[in-house]
């Protein structure tokens, strides 16, 4: 335990000097991209790549993460057929890449008519942390390690707007509940009841709370709690703003059938409009310059790894 000096003196940086270094950035494997129309997507992947590996040697050092590895990669999709690891980023296209996976794997003949809770609850798909070390470290070194992000606070609105603003069966009980008890005062019995209705201003409020009255969700945590991109060493970094081309380059990338594409629909909520950067700055209007500034302090090293602009 930390003394509270320290904890609040601490860098955001800080816990990346406890890493090891990552490894060598080793070229890409392209001799199943054909054609000429991938080239700008290649030359914008290397840089992504180089860009990613360039941060992390900055800012780590040799000390070891005290981390067990079987955490590390609890987020880690296993694609055995074509040698492929996917971490899963949600509100990043995760959902869509989980049919992918699945069509790749033989499990279905079409991403387009798997449900979503067939894609969430089917179990379909096996997790890195279920094999056994070997298991692990053998397809952390041979197969084509992938993850796609996207600007953390179009990432964080749209969680919310997906978690809050409609009927969840889940999150009003267990989140709602606790933010409209603990951030609204005069709150009235049927908001406590239900927990519907929370405000973005609660829930941000909730999110900068070191004593959070319920624990983070992955649809809002820190790609870099989720992924750990300064230890596992990603061979590809496609980003939700640039979905479809990224995704269909990597597609043939590693081999997949000719017909597969990526899909455009939405996955859930489709009549909603998408959370743009123009919807971004109409909820952060409810937000204080300070609330504004910790928010983006809280996303500050998935800002910095990815190369975002706040």
């Amino acid at each position: 335990q930390l003394p509270e000096q320290q904890k609040t003196s601490e860098s955001p940086l800080s816990w990346f000097r406890r890493v090891y270094l990552p490894p060598a950035l080793h070229p890409l494997n392209k001799t199943l991209v054909k054609g000429s129309k991938w080239k700008d997507i290649d030359s914008t992947q290397e840089k992504r790549r180089s860009f990613l590996h360039d941060f992390c040697k900055k800012y780590n050092s040799r000390k070891k993460l005290q981390t067990h590895l079987v955490h590390l990669v609890s987020r880690i999709y296993v694609e055995d057929r074509h040698k492929v690891l996917y971490c899963e980023v949600p509100k990043a296209g995760c959902s869509n890449w989980k049919r992918v996976l699945m069509v790749l794997n033989g499990l279905a003949v079409s991403a387009h008519n798997i449900s979503h809770d067939d894609v969430h609850y089917g179990n379909h798909l096996r997790k890195l942390d279920s094999y056994d070390l070997k298991g692990i470290y053998t397809r952390l070194n041979m197969y084509t390690k992938f993850i796609f992000v996207r600007d953390p606070m179009e990432r964080l609105v749209s969680a919310f707007r997906d978690k809050f603003e409609h009927p969840n069966s889940y999150y009003h009980p267990v989140f709602g509940k606790a933010i409209i008890k603990k951030y609204r005062q005069n709150a009235d019995e049927e908001a406590l009841k239900t927990g519907s209705g929370v405000k973005f201003k609660e829930f941000i409020q909730y999110l900068l709370d070191s004593h959070r009255p319920v624990g983070m969700d992955i649809h809002w945590e820190q790609v870099t709690k989720l992924c750990y991109p300064c230890l596992i060493n990603y061979d590809f970094i496609g980003k939700f703003e640039t979905l479809e081309e990224d995704a269909n380059y990597f597609l043939q990338m590693v081999g997949a059938p000719a017909d597969l594409k990526f899909p455009k629909f939405k996955d859930r909520h489709s009549s909603d409009e998408r959370t743009s950067a123009e919807v971004v700055r109409q909820y952060l209007k409810e937000l204080s310059k300070e609330e504004k500034q910790l928010t983006y302090d809280f996303y500050y090293l998935d800002y910095l790894m990815f190369n975002y602009t706040s």
